[in-house]
């Protein structure tokens, strides 16, 4: 939706439009839900903050500033209700659209199911990515999972474009450091040693 449409929208259900109402939820349900769903990994925790979002975004609809999105600041509220709901709660995220090698297929992965495989990828980028600081976690998730561009990433978190493009180049080198720290620890320290010992045995059979 471009900055017109969504501005006569607002004003369009601040005058008590139910159908502008429903347009605005119709145009960021989706991916507000996708959001929550891959910060809290439940479907249920993620449908009713996306709900109670709504409620109090268009509850307090006149309060809201057109300088900035209406995307920027619904998620910022449902952000807002997810930490106070389920600060416990581990997060989820889809690995499918995060653009990182999940494994490496000669490796001792190669022997699983694909859906065995398909979900220690998917834990194992969970955890990689649980340990990135929120912001930068925040920002590879909205960039490469719900296609926010640069422009709209520096909007929400109100600092600069190039401050955003620094924080994703950062975050996505530290998930793949953490990404194969998890896979690290997952294998344990045999399995490390013999794979050291043959990275050893490999580097001196290429010399």
């Amino acid at each position: 939706m471009d900055r017109k449409s969504e501005i006569e929208l607002i004003h369009a259900a601040l005058s008590g439009d139910r159908t502008a109402a429903a347009g605005l939820v119709r145009a960021h349900q989706a991916s507000l839900y996708a959001f929550m769903l891959r910060r809290c990994g439940r479907p249920e925790v993620a449908e009713d903050v996306v709900q109670e979002a709504f409620v109090r975004a268009l509850t307090n609809l006149h309060r809201f500033d057109t300088r900035f999105r209406f995307s920027t600041w619904l998620f910022t509220i449902a952000k807002r209700l997810h930490c106070n709901v389920v600060q416990k709660s581990s997060p989820t995220y889809d690995s499918d659209l995060v653009s990182f090698s999940a494994c490496d297929a000669s490796g001792p992965m190669a022997s699983l199911s694909g859906d065995e495989e398909r979900s220690r990828m998917r834990s194992d980028l969970d955890e990689a990515l649980s340990r990135l600081p929120e912001v930068q976690r925040d920002i590879v998730v909205l960039f490469h999972q719900c296609d926010w561009p640069i422009a709209q990433l520096a909007e929400h978190f109100l600092m600069p474009s190039g401050t955003v493009k620094s924080h994703l180049h950062r975050g996505r080198r530290k998930l793949r450091v953490a990404l194969e720290a998890v896979r690290a620890e997952r294998r344990g320290p045999v399995s490390a040693r013999v794979e050291g010992q043959t990275d050893r045995v490999d580097r001196g059979v290429d010399r």
